[in-house]
């Protein structure tokens, strides 16, 4: 289904019965990517996958503007809204992690509980913050200038999603065939406006969440599983679960534990 927000038209999936779950994705996916997911949960719980602006079927507007993370967090409550939910459960991967721990930071009443896999609150430090926003505009120019094509070839060896390269060939090629029907544009306005160096940085923040929180981060991705650990010590109301032999996207590499994680931390 399509739920226009201002200007922007947003594709969103709805399956199964019980409690809302949002389910945000990573930079370059869109909803589909939890397909597993949502067959494993759906006989329990809501799920509602939603494509984030510039990516899958929902629009990649020209307007820098409308991809900044706390714009597009009042998108995502313009749905819920929409949609008549008093509150909802939030899951968020990588890109969409951020976005779903600002979305709660923001709107704190609407959460019952967040799951954050393999995310962060953004960068603490004004340098590290400017370097990232120069390499991130330099990869939306490559997007722009090369293509989607050049680009995903590039994106899928990055060390990130080494750990990927183990996955069966069929699933690599559904993951890259995914990624390949998103818009050039839609990909570097994300980077632009939603990447981590120009993002809220929540660290001085996450003292203040009261929401019921799970990190989750795959025992491989030594980056992400540094960040949790930072983050645990700063959170009230958090548990932090390793996934052994799983890198960066936990829900691809490791599905069947993924949703037997994800079922538990909800039914509780």
């Amino acid at each position: 289904m399509y739920i226009s927000v201002g200007n922007v038209s947003y594709f969103l999936d709805i399956q199964g019965e019980g409690f809302p779950l949002i389910l945000l994705h990573g930079f370059t996916g869109d909803g589909s990517t939890w397909s597993t997911t949502v067959n494993r949960l759906k006989n329990k719980h809501k799920l509602v996958t939603v494509d984030i602006i510039g990516h899958g079927r929902t629009d990649s507007p020209e307007d820098l503007n409308r991809y900044d993370i706390l714009s597009v967090a009042n998108d995502i409550e313009e749905i819920i809204s929409t949609l008549k939910w008093d509150t909802v459960d939030i899951l968020g991967y990588s890109m969409g992690g951020r976005l779903a721990l600002s979305y709660a930071m923001k709107y704190p009443h609407r959460v019952r509980k967040l799951i954050l896999e393999s995310s962060s609150p953004g960068l603490k430090i004004e340098e590290e913050r400017k370097n990232r926003q120069i390499q991130d505009k330099k990869l939306a120019q490559f997007i722009l200038e090369k293509g989607i094509e050049d680009f995903v070839d590039y994106w899928e060896n990055i060390p990130l999603f080494s750990t990927q390269k183990t996955l069966p060939i069929g699933k690599q090629q559904e993951i890259r065939e995914q990624r390949l029907q998103n818009s050039t544009t839609g990909l570097a306005n994300s980077l632009l406006g939603m990447g981590t160096g120009v993002q809220p940085s929540w660290w001085d923040h996450l003292n203040e969440c009261e929401i019921e929180t799970l990190l989750l981060t795959g025992s491989l991705d030594q980056k992400f599983c540094s960040i949790a650990e930072q983050m645990v010590s700063k959170m009230k109301n958090v548990q932090w679960q390793v996934v052994e032999k799983s890198g960066h996207a936990i829900h691809v590499e490791h599905s069947e534990k993924f949703g037997t994680i994800i079922d538990g931390f909800l039914s509780r």
